[in-house]
């Protein structure tokens, strides 16, 4: 019993943390009440905007006629680049990307001016009434292309260690190729929008759906030429964002409030998908050019490739990019000697952008074509060659970049889940049923996974939190992550009930809002929770501090022994509900709020070198896929797919798990499906989903095994978990090269297929076709 004669039961084992929790919105969600952007009540007078776009991939503009536009139904006003009151720029990191074009396109879709009117469908066809002329200049569309033309938005970069050429013709053996990998769209369920309403002294309230309120407060305040301190952005939820809405949600940010402060109105800007596709930027893909050396027993003695990304007619987030692809180009897999390039092509094209994985999977996708090509040179499992190489504990455990491994569990990891996944039976099973069946073939492969968690700008791992507690005892927790379905707050929740105590029902979240906690990073990098939950953690720890002494002055003991738990504070003998407390505490006058903030310790980069400690720690995951292909038709089918991922001590293993599940689906599509394609003359053709093919509940495996491995941060993470945002999206890469075995069948495993991502039906027909042919000219 406490003092108010409450029983309190098993507190000694009560915990809010490292258990399954719903998600904090789910019952919203399910009811369709969780409200988005769009389904803020509009204020009064609130217009709409949409946007007048590029018809040409790369020209000047020459003349622009306005006059329909103007003349259309419900149009209140049309903007161009001269109605633009302060800077003309929404890039991330160097100035080079225009809100409206400026006298030169330089892609299909690019935004030219804003119409304005009195509903969203009478903007929209207004917007298509422009007629812009133009002067047509050359065009690039290809990363091969730019590499050839040298048209980079930033200089090239280079990683060396060892010597590469020496131990390369030293090399007994040495595989050499080319690989291209496609992009990605990021296909959020929620399009990008934006609501700008304007307030008194030139402020504004930007209601947005972003990755990053803090970004998009300094792009409106620099558009509209005003102090940071003028725009307010909140962002309560978000229906999706995967890195399309880190730093591409400025330009709907700041058009809204171009059109909001020129008309003193409120502007809501909301994209149709076929303009969302159209105008934003995807994952980029990549084209390499490498050259492996190793040994008789498939241990690779020096690598070599060289990268080149579509990075688009503008830098925006690129240059981070591609340094993470370099600094995970290793996987799982020590490299003595090395020579990792990567460039980031300028094509006119969207500017690609951040993309779960943020260039993590497109570094590592290139080794483990490597080596998957070494297994089958050598007649090996390709299994057996990835353990051989894999980073040591002791020795063997520095990566190309200077950084030592310190938390390696992949030899571990991997084993136990080839032996739930029973790989080895498995595989012999599948050699028997192919050599019976001529047209159907199935493949089986295991991949790991090693994904460095932090930023790669090292000032950028810093986080806010502010927790007040309220005299009935209930709490609200504001942190400057953002909420896009990934249970962030979720788990920010969780933590800050496990520091004081209570029940997580007695927490809130608020929406993020640049007006409680300033100059906040990104939601991106996997580092969320991680920064988030311990910048909360920091604030509710002072409050407990101070409850602690508080109750101490009052009961007396030591305040060591005093403790927090099942909504009760245990303090010398007496067990006092946590609200009385609280109550006490408000009437003495203790500080019942705090702020907290947190910054990830011992990092360090130099980015001329490409050395340092970039990461926090890494986590480790693996799959294992089985996939059966028709070789008639090159359709496949994913049969079962076994997932083990290192989650730490996990804060919460619902949310984790549907974290991985959900990030091998949609890691599978972009290997398999989803194919981005424009046309000769620049224009995206994929831009709607009639013809961009995301995987469907069909693609799911009947059979889908997701587990958490059973492992603790030796770093000084929230509660010694780890982050599940990205790292699960390489797990997919099993399914892509279980389809190259598949293929490889076809030819007895004697042939590398030449298999590019993404692998559609017409890919897989293709690498069979090529297979074959090798098989007929060595017959």
């Amino acid at each position: 019993m406490n003092d108010a004669g409450i029983p309190v039961t098993n507190a000694a084992a009560w915990t809010a943390v490292g258990t399954p929790r719903a998600h904090e919105s789910a019952t919203l969600h399910v009811l369709g009440q969780a409200t988005y952007t769009d389904d803020i009540p509009e204020v009064q007078g609130t217009l709409h905007a949409a946007l007048g776009l590029s018809s040409k991939a790369h020209a000047r503009i020459t003349g622009i006629d306005l006059a329909a536009v103007r003349a259309s139904a419900g149009v209140v006003a049309v903007l161009t680049v001269d109605d633009i009151p302060g800077t003309n720029d929404c890039g991330p990191i160097i100035h080079d990307d225009p809100i409206l074009a400026d006298g030169l396109v330089m892609y299909i879709g690019q935004p030219i001016f804003i119409v304005v009117a009195d509903s969203h469908d009478n903007a929209r066809r207004a917007a298509r009434l422009g007629k812009v002329t133009y002067e047509e200049l050359p065009a690039i569309l290809t990363p091969q292309a730019a590499r050839a033309a040298q048209s980079y938005v930033l200089p090239p970069m280079r990683l060396e260690r060892g010597d590469y050429q020496a131990a390369f013709e030293q090399a007994p053996h040495s595989v050499k190729g080319e690989l291209y990998v496609g992009g990605q769209e990021q296909f959020y369920l929620e399009g990008q929008i934006s609501y700008a309403i304007p307030n008194e002294d030139r402020g504004m309230l930007v209601l947005c759906s972003t990755q990053h309120p803090s970004e998009m407060q300094h792009v409106v305040a620099h558009a509209l030429g005003v102090h940071s301190h003028n725009i307010v952005v909140e962002c309560r939820r978000m229906g999706g964002g995967f890195g399309g809405k880190e730093s591409q949600s400025a330009l709907w940010a700041a058009a809204s409030s171009i059109a909001a402060a020129h008309l003193r109105r409120p502007v809501k800007l909301r994209a149709d998908r076929d303009d969302d596709m159209l105008v934003t930027g995807k994952r980029h893909c990549f084209h390499y050019e490498y050259e492996v050396g190793y040994d008789e027993t498939g241990k690779i003695v020096a690598a070599k490739v060289d990268m080149v990304t579509r990075a688009g007619y503008s830098a925006d987030l690129s240059g981070p990019v591609a340094t993470r692809a370099v600094c995970h180009f290793d996987n799982t897999y020590y490299l003595s000697d090395v020579d990792i390039r990567a460039a980031c092509g300028k094509t006119n094209t969207q500017s690609n952008t951040a993309f779960r994985g943020f260039g993590g999977p497109q570094g590592a996708i290139a080794i483990e074509y490597v080596i998957d090509e070494i297994a089958r040179n050598l007649g090996r499992d390709a299994l057996d060659i990835r353990r051989l190489n894999f980073y040591g504990r002791d020795e063997r455990n520095v990566t190309p970049y200077g950084q030592v491994i310190v938390d390696n569990v992949i030899h571990e990891l991997t084993a136990q889940l080839e032996q739930t996944s029973e790989y080895r039976a498995r595989r012999a099973a599948i050699a028997a049923y192919n050599a019976g069946s001529p047209v159907l073939k199935k493949g089986l492969a295991l991949t790991p996974v090693k994904f460095g968690i932090a930023f790669n700008v090292t000032h950028l791992n810093q986080a806010g939190a502010l927790v007040h507690v309220y005299v009935d005892g209930s709490i609200l927790v504001n942190h400057g992550g953002t909420e896009m379905g990934q249970g962030i707050n979720t788990k920010v929740m969780q933590v800050v009930a496990h520091e004081l105590g209570v029940d997580m029902a007695h927490v809130r979240a608020t929406a993020t809002n640049t007006s409680k906690v300033s100059n906040t990073s990104a939601t991106a990098a996997s580092t969320g929770a991680d920064l988030n939950g311990k910048a909360a953690q920091d604030a509710a720890r002072q409050i407990r501090e101070r409850l602690t002494a508080y109750a101490v002055k009052l009961y007396g003991g030591d305040e060591a022994a005093v403790r927090f738990a099942a909504d009760t504070v245990f303090v010398n003998g007496h067990e006092v509900p946590f609200p009385v407390l609280v109550q006490k505490a408000y009437l003495a006058r203790v500080q019942l709020w705090s702020d907290g903030f947190y910054a990830t310790p011992n990092l360090h980069w130099d980015p001329k070198t490409m050395n340092g400690h970039p990461f926090s720690y890494y986590a480790y995951g693996a799959a294992v896929a089985e996939v059966v292909v028709d070789t008639l038709t090159g359709e496949w089918k994913l049969l079962r797919a076994d997932a083990l991922y290192d989650a730490g001590k996990s804060l919460n293993p619902a949310i984790d798990i549907g974290q991985v599940e959900g990030a091998f689906i949609q890691g599978m599509g972009w290997l398999t499906t989803e194919e981005l394609w424009w046309n000769p003359a620049g224009k995206l053709m994929t831009h709607a989903p009639s013809t961009y093919k995301i995987p469907g509940v069909s693609d799911c495996p009947e059979d889908f095994r997701v587990r958490l491995f059973n492992n603790s941060n030796v770093e000084d993470s929230i509660h010694r978990s780890k982050a599940v945002g990205e790292p699960p999206l390489l797990l997919p890469f099993s399914v892509f090269f279980a389809i190259r075995d598949a293929v490889s069948s076809v030819g007895n495993h004697t042939v590398n297929p030449p298999l590019n991502a993404p692998a559609t039906s017409e890919a897989i027909l293709d690498a069979i076709a090529a297979v074959e042919a090798a098989m007929t000219q060595a017959a």
